[in-house]
């Protein structure tokens, strides 16, 4: 059976497992009896990848397939730093699962998303989580928090989603909150109006904000940097869950 090696997002680790994506997206989720259910978020990495951050060759070693032939589901190499030990060379497709076990595979963009001049809100995903709204585009908040920072603070590399804000991105104070599935709105209009473009660029939104998400809401996709590289993987359309993709997005919106 083949070994596979995962970057889990929920919650930071890196995984070796005999598991194809699909299957491990469900276990992960759900287990295989369904008994827990939670979405689970991660990356598949080139299996030939080595640092000697980890000790992979010791997982490898104990992936192996059970007594009764039975895949060996998880081996967990590390939950703590993993991101920067990482090479964005070695990061491969990215699999969305929800919280009944349906997982979608994202394909790498072949560049980021032109900028909006509008409002934003990010949702950290790894090393952090927290919530922040911002003024600056991705690539510019990225920067902001990893390779030139505008505070004394930061991280070596980031994985992080823009999440819709819907007319609240034009106009904080008036818009309408429409079917934006947030408990927190007024806090979040608070926070917006707070922003002011070259001088306060930031807001922090939550400190600590569940890395769960209603997947409707990623606003364009997902973008994951270390050191001075960021990539983008774009989000599907609605249109195109539905057509291509209905079982998974059935699933995600129950």
């Amino acid at each position: 059976m083949t070994m596979h090696l995962y970057f889990s997002l929920i919650p930071e680790a890196l995984i070796a497992s005999m598991l194809p994506p699909e299957e491990f997206g469900q276990y992960y989720a759900t287990g295989h009896k369904f008994k827990s259910k939670g979405q689970a978020i991660f990356f598949e990495v080139d299996p030939s990848f080595r640092h000697e951050f980890f000790d992979i060759e010791s997982a490898v070693r104990r992936c192996v397939a059970k007594p009764d032939g039975s895949p060996k589901n998880s081996v967990y190499i590390a939950m703590y730093r993993v991101i920067e030990h990482l090479s964005l060379s070695a990061i491969g497709k990215m699999y969305l699962t929800t919280a009944m076990g349906a997982t979608l595979g994202l394909n790498r963009g072949s560049e980021l998303p032109l900028p909006e001049r509008e409002l934003h809100m990010y949702q950290d995903m790894v090393p952090i989580n927290s919530m922040v709204v911002s003024t600056l585009d991705p690539a510019a908040y990225y920067a902001d928090v990893t390779t030139s920072p505008s505070k004394t603070f930061s991280f070596p590399g980031m994985c992080f989603v823009e999440l819709e804000l819907g007319p609240l991105a034009r106009d904080p104070e008036n818009g309408q909150e429409g079917d934006l599935p947030y408990t927190f709105l007024q806090h979040l209009r608070e926070a917006l109006m707070e922003l002011r473009p070259g001088s306060k660029q930031n807001k922090l939104v939550h400190r600590v904000h569940s890395l769960q998400f209603p997947y409707r809401m990623v606003k364009n996709g997902f973008y994951i940097g270390i050191g001075d590289e960021l990539v983008y993987y774009p989000m599907l359309s609605q249109a195109v869950l539905r057509k291509d993709h209905p079982n998974w997005w059935r699933s995600a919106n129950l």
